[in-house]
């Protein structure tokens, strides 16, 4: 005689969680294959530009002072920026009394004159 009890409604519940535990497993793989497709598209998804035009500040007084207008990528904006939309820019260098920098010509990429 064995020593593990059973019964045909037992034997079925076994079975049943020996199914349910293969549907468990496959759900994971299917888990896994769908992480894996969007961890793909986000290493191929280009990395976002930054601002078109940012506000640079410099240090008077110890307090920040708006200085120029420059164009997102300009090497002479000071490490203290504000980013700027296209509008915010062209009020900063026409009605802002903010001067334009005259190495990245933000100015001319908005179409104002000085």
């Amino acid at each position: 005689m064995s020593d593990e009890l059973t019964s045909p409604e037992l034997e079925k519940l076994r079975f049943l969680y020996r199914v349910q535990l293969s549907h468990v497993a496959q759900t994971e793989r299917w888990i896994e294959a769908e992480l894996a497709r969007v961890r793909e598209r986000a290493a191929r998804r280009p990395i976002p530009d930054g601002p078109a035009f940012v506000l640079s500040y410099l240090r008077v007084g110890g307090k920040a002072t708006a200085d120029s207008v420059h164009l997102g990528d300009c090497r002479m904006a000071s490490h203290h920026t504000k980013p700027l939309d296209q509008e915010q820019a062209r009020q900063a260098i026409t009605s802002g009394g903010i001067r334009a920098c005259e190495i990245c010509r933000p100015d001319s990429e908005l179409g104002v004159l000085e």
